[in-house]
């Protein structure tokens, strides 16, 4: 089975670029969509439910901002959107999905983690995100030890340099943090699995996001910031983890696994 991730930076935005082609060519069997941007009455009935999906949207109380989704070929047998703080919960950032034995029992978040910076790029956010970041772990543990977890999503944050084009000059930049990455990093240490690196170990120029002036994407200078974490029994079934930079409609292209 294969379970793919985008931020799609709006999606009716993304629908007008030909999501739902996307979403028919992609053989995923369940997609996380970030950026999401809309409540579900305000987009198209095909967008909102297209046929042969089920999908689960959470959100944000603020028009036009944050918000996510997960669309599934298998019905969800349980769905959940809140971590429980109205402050993290207000702003849409998650939906977690838990399926059946036909998909292995299988749990998969998807999650739009804040960004650091705020309106004046002044990281004023920072520890708003790390708070969410940890709020987030610890609501997973109870979940990682009964079934396969997936955590799929726009993460913001670049955790090595290889992860990014220009490390050098962006050390000051949320995103690249020394506490962000610090903070990505336990989740690494404590058995969470970074799918793609796991598979694609030492390989650069491999990124997710691309600032939308000055040519980034067409040159390549860009940061991978979209990920697919793996609790312990979901690595084990992974047979494959890729990144989709030839897929368009936003300023971030898919991430996704193949299960076997």
């Amino acid at each position: 089975m294969r379970v793919v991730s985008w931020n799609v930076n709006g999606l009716r935005a993304c629908a007008r670029k030909g999501f739902l082609d996307f979403l028919d060519a992609s053989g995923a069997d369940i997609v996380g969509l970030q950026e999401v941007r809309a409540f579900e009455h305000q987009l198209e009935p095909g967008v909102r439910a297209p046929a042969g999906w089920h999908a689960a949207f959470a959100p944000a109380e603020r028009a036009g901002y944050s918000g996510v989704a997960l669309y599934s070929r298998e019905p969800p047998e349980r769905v959940e959107t809140a971590l429980g703080e109205r402050r993290f919960d207000v702003e849409g950032r998650l939906v977690i999905a838990e399926f059946g034995a036909r998909c292995g029992r299988l749990a998969v978040a998807s999650v739009y983690f804040p960004k650091g910076s705020g309106r004046d790029r002044d990281n004023r956010r920072v520890a708003y995100k790390l708070a969410f970041y940890a709020a987030l772990f610890e609501h997973l543990e109870p979940l990682r030890r009964r079934r396969p977890v997936l955590v799929v999503g726009d993460y913001n944050t670049a955790h090595e340099p290889i992860d990014l084009a220009r490390p050098a000059a962006n050390t000051k930049t949320s995103g690249f943090l020394p506490e962000e990455r610090a903070e990505l990093g336990r989740w690494l240490r404590a058995g969470w699995v970074d799918t793609f690196r796991a598979a694609h170990p030492g390989e650069p120029d491999h990124y997710t996001w691309w600032r939308q002036w000055g040519g980034a994407r067409e040159r390549n200078v860009g940061w991978r910031i979209d990920y697919v974490l793996a609790s312990a029994a979901a690595a084990k079934r992974v047979t494959d983890a890729f990144i989709w930079p030839q897929v368009t409609g936003s300023d971030h292209c898919p991430v996704g696994v193949d299960l076997a």
